[in-house]
């Protein structure tokens, strides 16, 4: 009778979280559908015809997607802005996280704590700082500003995720590796990168949709030849009859590329988030 009511149970539990699975991709079948669909259609009915009339479906809009210069511009900013600042910050990160977590030097335990306290600090308090700083030196509203931005204010975080995984690892096997000959480098690339693997791939993940799907700092740095995909759509809203065919595919194409990002590594995503949960 147990295994019975077990088997229930986990079947219920697997058909309810099938539905919130369902429930949380409307959306991205929405925008999908949407997208999918002529201006005249849209504007007539649901999205949600189209299961009733697929003849409904084509792919004009993303013909002319590709046929407006301002949104595969943008698109193409959005790439060279989000890659940069999430390698930077991965890489920053893992070798800061392996010196606090490993290295001996002065004021080791303090500088830490510092980085820790610029957690709380918000991205809103420096955007005018900051801004009147790259106005004097000459990076507002270039794409290497906006970079160096994210990469300012992903960093704290980096440092904090990393330094407590590494710190997780076995002393041994570190001085064992020492024994062995290997110096500092070495120990990082070849011993402590390949198991803080999990946690720095859900760094990644985590500094790559917030970089992909940023706009505030985007709308305060950057220009007209620099935006990225969420500031030329959201220029493109004030026209938004007009552009309505342009939208829909523009924005779907905005929010799958994350979407696909976050499932091809979701195992070391959830293995990193898990790390340290179970001994």
């Amino acid at each position: 009778m147990s295994w019975l009511l077990e088997k229930i149970n986990s079947g219920l539990v697997r058909a309810f979280l099938i539905v919130v699975a369902l429930f949380w991709l409307v959306p991205t079948i929405g925008l999908l559908a949407s997208s999918l669909r002529s201006p005249e259609d849209m504007s007539a009915n649901g999205w949600w015809h189209v299961f009733s009339k697929p003849s409904q479906l084509t792919f004009d809009s993303y013909r002319k997607l590709l046929e407006n210069g301002d949104i595969t511009h943008s698109l193409w900013n959005t790439v060279l802005i989000t890659v940069p600042a999430t390698i930077l910050v991965v890489v920053i990160g893992a070798l800061a996280g392996y010196a606090f977590a490993w290295m001996e030097f002065p004021g080791r335990d303090w500088w830490f704590l510092i980085v820790v306290s610029l957690l709380v600090v918000p991205v809103q308090v420096a955007l005018i700082p900051i801004a009147e700083l790259f106005g004097k030196i000459g990076l507002f509203g270039t794409i290497f500003g906006v970079i160096l931005f994210h990469v300012g204010f992903g960093l704290p975080f980096a440092v904090f995720l990393l330094r407590n995984f590494f710190a997780e690892i076995p002393r041994e096997l570190l001085e064992a590796a020492r024994l062995d000959g290997a110096g500092e480098l070495r120990l990082f690339t070849r011993v402590v990168m390949p198991l803080g693997g999990p946690a720095i791939a859900s760094l990644g993940i985590f500094q790559f949709l917030w970089v992909w799907n940023d706009m505030l700092v985007a709308l305060v740095f950057t220009k007209s030849g620099t935006q990225p995909i969420t500031v030329a759509l959201q220029t493109q809203v004030r026209q938004f009859g007009n552009n309505v065919d342009v939208l829909a595919p523009g924005a779907f194409i905005s929010m799958v590329i994350p979407l696909a990002v976050f499932f091809a590594f979701q195992r070391q995503f959830v293995t990193g988030v898990m790390a340290g949960a179970v001994k």
